[in-house]
C-alpha cells in the first residue's frame, strides 16, 4: 500500500509541475474572468453549448470508445506514403492577389483585399503537449514559421492542442499585429507575452471593426475546449469574415446544430465555407460533423464555394486518413456544392469560382 500511495502522489506530483509549464496556458483570471463570469453562455462554472452537447453518442460509454480506440483502430489511420504538397513562396506573394494556402488539418493562410490573415496555425509536427504524440503525417508539415510573412489577422477558434500551438505562435509572434480569439482564449496570450493591445477576445454573436472594410462577427459552434484537466473555461467559436469584395464563413470545430442555418440567414450567402470534415465518430457526433453534414451545414449557410479542412495531417480519430475526403466528394457526385480540395501548400484563387482541383489522395497508400 506504501509503494501504491507513493506512486500516486509521484503521479500527482509529477502532472501538476508539468501543466504549470507556459505551453499549457492559463485559465482566465482578474478582470478577464469577470467578464467571462459575466458571459450569458457561462454556466455552472464552464462555458456551455447552445443546445445539450452531450460528451458521448447515446449508447456509448469511454470504455467502449477507449476499446475501440485501442482494438478497433483502422490499418489506414495513418498514411504509409508522403503526402504530396506544394510550396508557395508567401512572403513574396503579391499582395494584390487574393489567395488561400491550406497546410493541412485546420491552418490555413489568407490574403484577401490586400490583407494577410493566418487561422489556428499548428507548424510545430505535433498537436498535442509532447512532440512523441500525435505527430504530423510525413510531408503534411511542409511550411515553417519562417514561411509566414508578416501577419494582419491571426485567427484562433479554440484552445485545443491542434488548433492552439505554443511553440507556433511563439515563433510567429514578432510577425502578428493583432489575434482575435474567443472570450477566455486571450489569458493565453497574455501570459505567452504578447501585448494584451492587438488582442481582442469576443463571446459569441459580437461585432469586431477591423480596418476599412473589414468586419468579423463571432459565431456560436459546437464543441468544446480546454488545454489541460479543466474543460470550457475559453470559448469555442466560428468567425463571419466580410472584407471589402468578400463575405467568408470561416468555421471553427463544430457538430451539426441549428446556428449554421442561422448564420446562414444572418449573414449569408458566403463565397467560402471553411468547414471542419474529419476526426468524426459515431461516438461523439455531437461535437465533431460527419461529411453529410458538412455539405449540410454548407447548403445551411447559403455557401457558393466548400473548402473541407480538419484532415490530412493528424490522426485523433479511428476512420481512414483519407477518409474525409474521399466521402464528401463520393457522397457530394451530382455538384450540388462547389467543393475545393487543393492539395497542402496549393494556391487557391479566391475570385476563381472555376477553379479545379485534383483529388490527390487517390493512389496515396
Amino acid at each position: 500500500m506504501l509503494i501504491v500511495l507513493i506512486i500516486i502522489i509521484a503521479f500527482i506530483v509529477t502532472g501538476a509541475i508539468v501543466i504549470r509549464q507556459p505551453k499549457f496556458g492559463r485559465p482566465p483570471s482578474g478582470m478577464r474572468f469577470k467578464q467571462v463570469q459575466a458571459s450569458s453562455n457561462y454556466k455552472n462554472g464552464s462555458f456551455q453549448n447552445q443546445s445539450i452537447t452531450p460528451d458521448l453518442t447515446e449508447g456509448a460509454t469511454y470504455y467502449s470508445v477507449l476499446k475501440e480506440f485501442i482494438f478497433g483502430k483502422s490499418k489506414r489511420v495513418k498514411p504509409i506514403d508522403v503526402i504530396p504538397s506544394k510550396k508557395t513562396d508567401l512572403i513574396s506573394l503579391d499582395k494584390g492577389k487574393d489567395v488561400l494556402v491550406w497546410f493541412g488539418h485546420s491552418s490555413y493562410f489568407m490574403q484577401v483585399d490586400g490583407k494577410r490573415i493566418l487561422v489556428d496555425p499548428v507548424f510545430s509536427g505535433h498537436a498535442s503537449p509532447f512532440s512523441f504524440t500525435t505527430k504530423a503525417f510525413a510531408g503534411s508539415d511542409r511550411y515553417t514559421p519562417s514561411d509566414i510573412p508578416v501577419i494582419d489577422y491571426l485567427f484562433i477558434s479554440h484552445d485545443h492542442w491542434d488548433h492552439l500551438d505554443y511553440k507556433t505562435v511563439m515563433e510567429l509572434k514578432p510577425k502578428i499585429k493583432k489575434v482575435i480569439c474567443s472570450l477566455g482564449t486571450g489569458e493565453h496570450f497574455e501570459r505567452w507575452g504578447f501585448d494584451k493591445n492587438i488582442v481582442i477576445e469576443k463571446d459569441w454573436n459580437e461585432q469586431i471593426l477591423l480596418d476599412d472594410g473589414f468586419i468579423v462577427h463571432t459565431i456560436p459552434a459546437r464543441h468544446f475546449s480546454g488545454r489541460s484537466f479543466k474543460r470550457n473555461q475559453a470559448l469555442w467559436t466560428s468567425f463571419v469574415l466580410k472584407t471589402p469584395t468578400m463575405n467568408i464563413f470561416v468555421g471553427g470545430d463544430s457538430g451539426y446544430d441549428k446556428h449554421f442555418a442561422e448564420t446562414g440567414k444572418t449573414f449569408g450567402p458566403f463565397d467560402l465555407a471553411i468547414l471542419e470534415n474529419g476526426q468524426y465518430d459515431k461516438s461523439w457526433k455531437y461535437i465533431h460533423m460527419q461529411p453529410a453534414e458538412v455539405l449540410q451545414a454548407a447548403t445551411d449557410l447559403k455557401a457558393n464555394r466548400l473548402l473541407p479542412v480538419h484532415s490530412s495531417k493528424f490522426a485523433l480519430a479511428n476512420h481512414d486518413w483519407d477518409a474525409p475526403l474521399k466521402t464528401i466528394t463520393a457522397i457530394n457526385q451530382d455538384e450540388s456544392l462547389v467543393i475545393i480540395t487543393p492539395m497542402i501548400g496549393e494556391q487557391v484563387d479566391l475570385k476563381n469560382t472555376s477553379q479545379q482541383f485534383l483529388p490527390w489522395w487517390e493512389g496515396v497508400k
